[in-house]
């Protein structure tokens, strides 16, 4: 049995790429201390989210935008070394912006996901990603997405159908920004979070790791709660609502076997029956 160690940040993260640099390298150390192989940083970790999902997207200039093949990633490769990381960033391209979270570790680049899922009025502040798909790491075939991307099925099962064992979703995922709960693990929105954490590594038979912003920013409260989850969509490790680590060990190649050993969701699959009245053919 070959075990992996990984884990799911919540932690708080703002404009001031320096200072995020230092939480993510106090993070990264401190999971190495741990055994940790594989971490997953939250979304917008390097230069901090958006002030607000309403559409007074004038009053901030957003996060600062950094280039996949920049200095800014290059130093987050040198930081993960041996280990396999995952972080958010504003990804520039082109002259457009991205949501985006990268992979990596001391060699450089592993992979990159642009969100495609938008809420609210996040499309003002970026263009919108196309694609998911599972690539190879150190540590295993793993799959990205971002926050919002998470409460499509379509998105896990497509990174799952491309050979994905370990799902992790970077979030900025706040509280309800309606009738807030005034104790923030009561929350609705949290209890979404999570339902959704759980439901995709159920429903795929992966791991998932769930990333997480916590504490303020602009309007926002976060919810934290990031955590391991196993194939079978039970949670292994949760930080709650504050800020910390989850960590977890798993052999993962076993825990997807066992999973599937007798309901292999993805090897009963119907496609030819999922259709709809209506539905239109090209």
């Amino acid at each position: 049995m070959s075990t992996l160690r990984m884990a799911a940040a919540a932690a708080e993260f703002g404009r001031d790429l320096e200072e995020d640099f230092a939480t993510a390298e106090h993070l990264i150390k401190d999971a190495r201390n741990q055994g940790v192989r594989l971490l997953a940083l939250p979304e917008a970790c390097l230069g901090g989210y958006l002030l607000s999902l309403d559409d007074d997207t004038a009053l901030d200039t957003g996060p600062p935008p950094l280039a996949l093949d920049g200095p800014e990633i290059r130093r987050l490769a040198s930081l993960a070394g041996e280990m396999t990381v995952v972080a958010g960033y504003c990804e520039i391209a082109d002259d457009t912006r991205y949501n985006s979270v990268v992979c990596v570790s001391g060699d450089g680049v592993l992979g990159n996901h642009r969100k495609v899922h938008q809420p609210l009025n996040e499309d003002a502040s970026y263009a919108s990603g196309d694609r998911f798909h599972a690539f190879d790491t150190p540590v295993g075939r793993i799959g990205m997405m971002i926050c919002y991307d998470k409460a499509f099925p379509e998105s896990a099962r497509a990174l799952a159908l491309d050979g994905a064992e370990i799902g992790v979703c970077v979030s900025a995922w706040p509280g309800a920004r309606t009738s807030p709960a005034a104790d923030l693990a009561q929350d609705r929105w949290k209890r979404r979070f999570d339902l959704f954490d759980r439901a995709r590594a159920l429903e795929n038979q992966i791991v998932w790791l769930s990333a997480n912003q916590a504490g303020t920013f602009g309007s926002l409260r976060f919810v934290g709660s990031a955590k391991v989850v196993d194939p079978g969509g039970d949670i292994l490790a949760d930080t709650g609502v504050g800020a910390g680590l989850a960590v977890a060990e798993l052999d993962v190649v076993q825990a997807l076997e066992t999973a599937r050993r007798t309901m292999g969701h993805l090897r009963d699959r119907r496609p030819d029956t999922y259709t709809y009245a209506g539905a239109v053919t090209a």
